[in-house]
């Protein structure tokens, strides 16, 4: 080996630059508030998707138990306790609306991550904003506004809204 050349083991290693985040610098405070809000409205939506199908799955499973139970004569309590069962599964998907709260949580966040690619892309409304970032805090606010005052109504109304539906 000759004094000019180094060893392959003490070479550094290079490694491909990791991908960047898609954050602009020039409102930090819109994209985070963007960011969070995208999060909580995911994993809400998905909460509240697990509970929906997890309540409608047992009141299905008891209510077609319900009559094998009658046809084989077993315990009238049995059936009578699972009808029950339906009754409060059924209240406790009312009382807390799992299943609008899925709908309404989904599609906010889905809206949500629209706003964000046509941001990163500077499409849609973004591509000739004077002010880019203001746009997007504005569209944001606006689109959580939305779904809040629509949870607020529904929250009110619960029983008007599960009547036209």
């Amino acid at each position: 080996m000759s004094a000019t050349t180094t060893p392959i083991a003490a070479q550094p290693v290079v490694s491909a630059p990791e991908p960047a985040e898609a954050a602009p610098p020039a409102q930090p405070a819109a994209w985070e508030r963007l960011e969070t809000q995208i999060k909580w409205y995911g994993s809400h939506a998905r909460s509240s998707k697990r509970w929906y199908i997890r309540i409608k799955l047992v009141q299905i499973v008891a209510a077609a138990v319900i009559p094998v139970i009658a046809a084989a004569d077993l315990a009238v309590w049995v059936a009578g306790a699972l009808g029950a069962l339906v009754v409060v599964l059924e209240s406790v998907q009312q009382l807390f609306q799992f299943h609008s709260n899925w709908t309404s949580y989904r599609s906010t966040a889905e809206a949500l991550k629209h706003e964000k690619f046509l941001y990163v892309a500077r499409a849609g409304a973004y591509a000739t904003a004077k002010d880019p970032a203001a746009l997007l805090a504005e569209r944001v606010e606006s689109r959580v506004s939305q779904e809040h005052a629509a949870w607020a109504t529904e929250q009110q109304h619960p029983q008007k809204s599960s009547q036209e539906g």
